[in-house]
């Protein structure tokens, strides 16, 4: 609902991490949770934000694509958003699409699109379906669950014209029959549509649960869809391999988007705990997720009890991340696990401090650094590409990075190349795999040969070869040491876990 062409230029701390898509776009991390749980690629269309409506209506309307006409909000935003709607079903070619409607019923920003919908119904009564998620709390000193805010939630709706089909119920504890008796016989909504979504240990419970109240028949039904005569068990296994995890695995996220206040901001690295979790999962072990601000490491009373807390863990990652806070602490995390033989993954950020770290250590280059740091700096080990100075000195920040899906090229003998070979043959064609980025600054190729020669190995590269997609340190060297520029956590799936996840929980682990 917000004004934002796109999730881009948002500081993770205020909106969550910023998740891409196959085709280029910057959205929420949402759209990350549905490829994850319909396990298909979703595309740039599938992601509708205020601004790009206000903004394409302007652009229309300069074009002269109104004829003339006086445009009012009230009449063409609507107008376009279901112009929006319709063109990604026609897309997608899908027989059920499936709309979320971001923020909460009574919202200002949220008229527009409700306006719309409400047009939709009015127009194709039998093809517009509607469902309500509400939230029932359950205030401590009363330990009695509420529905009054909920039947609130629901009368806002009648208000803007528009009646629910069904209602989910989220809630701490599962909604009882005689609350669901009051919220039907005081909204009108069948007791049966009422649906409970209660707390459980994962989100990816939800399906069953929802299941076991029969919402995919009763929704299909009122579709007027017959289901499917062989439902996929893909998912059933998927689940019965996180009831049946025994071990565990300590896995140390070391970033700086977490922190707020007295509260650790999860959201900021949704993709990876996700990543993490399918690859514990498969190897039927329970992820431990340890959150360390690496801002800690450049505090000298802090850094001792950092690193000794460190060194307990099975594996360290070094997400994504952007700026020059933070980053001393980051390169004393990856001499850390480097010299102690911790398993290291890095992603994005994290393969470059990876690099900046070999310079300084490895190849005695002192004050090695990213431009993005430093841009005075004596090596810049990382630097940024010719067009991308262009787009920094125009300040056109939003949309310019390299982003979307690019070709890397798996070189040789390496982890790399041979755990995409070993667990997604899928992913790999003739030693090229396809994988997301979000970045604008690069492995800088004047190093290469000084870095290979003191044994840094570059198993991943561009086509054209201009580019250095991932490096690693051999095995005989370091039980697991790798980093990419691009992001494979974007790419993990709870039934197709992404291979290097994999082969890190098993060097975590020490699984042969």
């Amino acid at each position: 609902m917000y004004l934002n062409i796109d999730a881009g230029t948002m500081n993770p701390l205020e909106h969550g991490e910023v998740f891409v898509t196959e085709d280029g776009m910057e959205t929420d991390q949402d759209l990350g949770h549905y490829e994850r749980f319909l396990n298909r690629d979703l595309h740039r269309y599938n992601y509708i934000t205020l601004g790009q409506i206000y903004y394409d209506v302007i652009n229309k309307e300069r074009q002269l694509g109104y004829g003339g006409k006086c445009i009012e909000g009230h009449i063409h935003i609507p107008q376009e958003i279901i112009k929006r709607v319709k063109e990604t079903a026609e897309k997608d070619n899908v027989d059920i699409l499936l709309i979320e409607v971001g923020g909460t019923v009574g919202e200002y920003q949220n008229v527009m699109f409700y306006e719309a919908i409400r047009r939709m119904k009015q127009k194709e009564r039998d093809n517009v379906f509607l469902i309500h998620l509400v939230y029932l709390i359950i205030p401590p000193f009363l330990g009695e669950m509420k529905s009054k805010p909920a039947q609130a939630s629901i009368y806002e709706l009648y208000k803007l014209g528009l009646q629910p089909n069904f209602i989910i119920c989220r809630s701490e504890k599962e909604i009882d029959e005689k609350r669901k008796n009051t919220i039907s016989f005081n909204t009108g909504i069948k007791k049966e549509n009422i649906i409970a979504a209660f707390d459980v240990d994962t989100i990816y419970r939800i399906p069953e649960v929802l299941k076991r109240q029969n919402l995919d028949t009763k929704l299909l039904k009122e579709m007027g869809i017959r289901p499917k005569s062989k439902p996929d068990t893909k998912w059933g296994k998927f689940i019965e391999k996180i009831d049946k995890s025994k071990g565990s695995v300590k896995i140390a996220i070391t970033g700086k988007y977490f922190s707020s206040g007295n509260f650790s901001l999860e959201d900021s690295y949704v993709c990876v705990i996700e990543a993490i979790k399918h690859a514990a999962w498969h190897l039927n072990l329970k992820p431990e997720i340890h959150w360390f601000d690496v801002e800690r490491m450049e505090n000298k009373k802090e850094r001792k009890k950092m690193e000794e807390e460190l060194l307990t863990m099975d594996g360290v990652i070094v997400p994504q991340g952007w700026g020059s806070r933070g980053v001393e602490g980051m390169l004393k995390v990856v001499e850390l696990v480097r010299r102690n033989k911790i398993p290291y993954l890095g992603l994005c950020f994290g393969m470059q401090m990876a690099v900046i770290e070999f310079a300084r250590n490895s190849l005695r280059l002192k004050g090695a650094n990213s431009e993005e740091v430093d841009p005075k700096t004596p090596y810049p080990v990382i630097h940024i590409m010719p067009n991308q100075k262009e787009y920094l000195a125009k300040k056109q920040y939003g949309g310019t990075i390299r982003l979307g899906a690019w070709p890397c090229i798996l070189k040789g003998n390496t982890i790399l190349k041979n755990s995409y070979k070993k667990y997604s043959p899928h992913r790999i064609e003739n030693s090229t795999v396809m994988e997301r980025h979000r970045h604008r600054y690069e492995f800088n190729n004047d190093y290469i040969t000084k870095m290979k020669e003191k044994g840094l190995v570059i198993s991943g590269v561009s086509p054209d070869g201009k580019l250095v997609e991932a490096v690693e340190l051999p095995r005989k060297t370091h039980p697991f040491f790798v980093g990419t520029q691009f992001h494979p956590e974007y790419k993990s799936r709870p039934v197709d876990p992404h291979p290097i996840f994999i082969e890190f929980i098993k060097a975590c682990k020490k699984i042969a």
